[in-house]
């Protein structure tokens, strides 16, 4: 089994409406993600969310990826700022 440190994660600020601070996602886990007022922060509160996202998974038996294993096909670009959308941008890879 890999160690947490090893999943790549994404991190991001979040604007004043959003509350600020910084969003962390991991790519292998859609859905698991925290946040915090710092990147350090944000990194720290991802990482026990990552640790609780696969206790769970392997409580239920689910499958647990190894790091960077998987690919999205669309990734984040930037949020619109007229009508608050998310861009996506397709990726040139399969799952």
């Amino acid at each position: 089994m890999a160690e947490l440190e090893e999943y790549p994660f994404e991190i991001q600020s979040l604007s004043e409406a959003d509350g600020g601070g910084y969003l962390i996602s991991f790519p292998d886990f859609p859905g698991c993600m925290s946040d915090g007022e710092t990147p350090d922060e944000a990194i720290a509160n991802g990482r026990d969310a990552l640790q609780a996202f696969i206790a769970m998974k392997k409580e239920f038996r689910d499958y647990v990826p190894e790091p960077g294993e998987i690919k999205l096909p669309f990734v984040f670009v930037a949020r619109g700022k007229k009508d608050d959308q998310s861009l996506l941008q397709a990726s040139s890879e399969k799952f």
